[in-house]
């Protein structure tokens, strides 16, 4: 056990190894949600046969999983060890991948999901909240997504032939041995026991209990948003669009690719423009993008759509998480803006499952806009706050 959490003595919180271990953990995390559109749409509607409800509940569940972690380390989170739990978690989803091997029954395969989930919403959780203890939160933050995407942009992209070539049993396999690979570096994370003076922002009595409640609020309601669009992407490109799996499979690399440019906009500009501008752009611009998907979409305005959807979502998601590192140096805004994203990701495939019976795609993507509207709305007050208290520096 000892090989694998390590030694007792703290890391550098800011030194490339423990940034290495908690990008690589980052990734493993989300490895499943992150190529949901191809999982969702090639494999449970497409290989299993499920409806689309059905699949969208699936992934619901494993999102409602993740969105429980996340909210059950709020009060843990620095009672736990941080190596110990993501150790534990690690475990959780392999075995929760590994045991979907062969299951093809709608009940079975939702609750193994939903365990799948538990693990990778404690890997999640934890490794956002030792990145914003960094001393360069924007920036950290923007480069987990750019891996995130990296690897979600190449999975989306051989997805159709791996679904082909090793069928779902072959693709879940993947998934756990991923997952088990992060073993390898939980010892070089730091542990909740290890505070890191340098990182304190000093900022704790700037901001109202009112104005973080309503910032954590803008952060679930965007998610929500997300959510509801993510999962039925693909199939809004094979069934609205008329395009073939691997044709849909493209578009979505290389809205995965802009993804990793906007992710990239963060990591260079920091907070020098201040997050007002970035975050108004990535959130209405977000559902201009997703308004391209409506009303018998073509295969122009999916591309248009997709890029422009992923471009500025992870251009505005550091900064949304920057601005909760802004409010407390001890990190718990982050926890708690971590648990919102979690639970915003798992209620929006649950909302568009209910919709896409009855309003369609459409429906489900019309839903998504207005949560992205209000979601903007509601993190004003905070990105004009912080811009006036750095002002004041």
């Amino acid at each position: 056990m000892a090989s694998i959490l390590g030694s007792t003595v703290p890391v550098d919180i800011n030194s490339r190894k423990t940034i290495f271990a908690i990008i690589f953990l980052a990734v493993i995390g989300p490895c499943v949600f992150i190529v949901q559109p191809g999982f969702v749409g090639d494999g449970l509607i497409g290989l299993l046969s499920f409806s689309e409800s059905q699949a969208g509940d699936i992934a619901a569940a494993e999102m409602w999983g993740i969105a429980l972690t996340t909210v059950l380390l709020i009060p843990l989170a620095g009672r736990v060890s941080w190596r110990v739990f993501t150790a534990i978690s690690v475990l959780f989803c392999t075995a929760g991948n590994l045991a979907s091997i062969g299951q093809t029954d709608f009940d079975t395969l939702r609750v193994l999901r939903f365990l799948t989930g538990l693990g990778s919403g404690g890997i999640i959780s934890l490794t956002f909240t030792m990145m914003g203890l960094t001393a360069r939160a924007d920036r950290n933050f923007g480069f987990i997504i750019v891996w995130v995407l990296t690897y979600g942009g190449l999975g989306l992209l051989v997805m159709p032939w791996a679904f082909g070539t090793l069928g779902m049993n072959g693709v879940l396999m993947f998934f756990g041995l991923f997952c088990l690979s992060g073993l390898l570096f939980v010892r070089a994370l730091p542990d909740s026991s290890q505070t890191n003076e340098e990182t304190s922002k000093g900022n704790d009595d700037h901001y109202s209990g009112l104005l973080k409640s309503v910032s954590l609020l803008a952060i679930l309601v965007y998610n929500i948003g997300i959510g509801i669009v993510w999962v039925f992407l693909f199939a809004v490109g094979v069934e609205d669009a008329s395009m073939e799996p691997q044709a849909v499979a493209q578009a979505l690399f290389v809205s995965q690719l802009m993804g990793i440019v906007g992710a990239f906009g963060a990591v260079f500009l920091e907070a020098k423009i201040g997050r007002f501008i970035p975050l108004m752009i990535g959130m209405f611009g977000g559902a201009a993008g997703i308004y391209l998907l409506l009303d018998g979409v073509s295969v122009s305005e999916f591309w248009y759509g997709v890029c422009i959807f992923n471009l500025l979502w992870n251009l505005s998601m550091p900064y949304l998480l920057g601005t909760m590192a802004e409010f407390e140096s001890s990190g718990r805004m982050v926890v708690y803006g971590v648990a919102m994203q979690m639970v915003g990701l798992a209620v929006g495939p649950f909302i568009a499952a209910r919709i896409v019976d009855k309003g369609g795609f459409d429906g489900v993507n019309m839903t998504a806009i207005g949560f992205f509207v209000v979601s903007a709305l509601l993190i004003i007050p905070a990105a004009l706050a912080q811009k006036k208290v750095a002002g004041l520096r």
